[in-house]
């Protein structure tokens, strides 16, 4: 069993930044994919953007240029660093682990784009 801990949600003005971090704990692979979602109300889930153990990352098209995803191996964490955020940026953000045929996901964390 995998364990993801995700933090760093918040409240925001338009134009301002905010860093997410997502933490895996438990049976640990070396090769794997991790990822981030998001889910806003009334709206599907969607690909923000994700990574794998060596590769470079990628994103969805509506965060390019301003989103990016980072990993650190030896922590076994991804961070996620948003910057420019808009008002349609607000959502729920859930953290995506995929290794041996198996998907973990964290608990969510909220982030909300408001004057």
């Amino acid at each position: 069993q995998v364990q993801l801990v995700e933090s760093g949600g918040g409240l925001v003005q338009p134009g301002g930044s905010l860093r997410l971090s997502c933490a895996a704990s438990g049976r640990i692979f070396a090769i794997y994919v991790m990822g981030w979602y998001r889910q806003a109300p009334g709206k599907q889930r969607e690909l923000v953007a994700f990574t794998t153990n060596s590769g470079s990352p990628k994103y969805s098209d509506f965060v390019k240029g301003r989103f990016t995803l980072s990993r650190d191996n030896a922590k076994n964490t991804v961070y996620l660093q948003m910057n420019s955020l808009k008002p349609e940026d607000t959502a729920v953000y859930y953290c995506t682990r995929s290794q041996e045929g198996n998907d973990y996901w964290g608990q969510g964390t909220q982030v909300t784009v408001s004057s």
